[in-house]
């Protein structure tokens, strides 16, 4: 009888934490940068990049690379732990620093919502 009361609150505890389990946001930037601004625009990048990862908590990663053969198209990934985190993260004054600073170097941006088919990383 005691194992079997164990297996329904187990059972209960896993389907209230499944209901309330939120999906990652995750979010595609594709970016095409002015070259002759590529290095300031790496270092605004990187600062941005940063101090999001460090001092928001709903930033749970951003990894940005650009194009072997075209160094001046820049691809970042982004992962929220909700939309409210990413929509908390765009009215930050660091990344407000960002826009506004790089916004005469970036020619083209495209941001693409994707779902997750798959999340994992390494735990560290």
């Amino acid at each position: 009888m005691k194992a079997y009361i164990y297996i329904l609150l187990v059972l209960g505890f896993l389907n209230s934490t499944t209901i309330h389990a939120q999906d990652p946001y995750v979010r595609i930037a594709k970016i095409i940068v002015d070259t002759s601004q590529l290095k300031q625009y790496q270092s605004f990048l990187k600062e941005g990049i940063e101090t999001s990862v460090k001092l928001e908590k709903g930033v749970l990663s951003m990894f940005a690379v650009y194009e072997k053969d075209k160094s001046n198209y820049v691809t970042v990934f982004e992962t929220y732990a909700s939309k409210e985190a990413y929509e908390s993260h765009i009215k930050t004054t660091h990344f407000q620093k960002y826009k506004n600073g790089t916004l005469k170097m970036v020619q083209s941006l495209e941001l693409v919502d994707v779902i997750p088919i798959i999340y994992e990383s390494k735990k560290e």
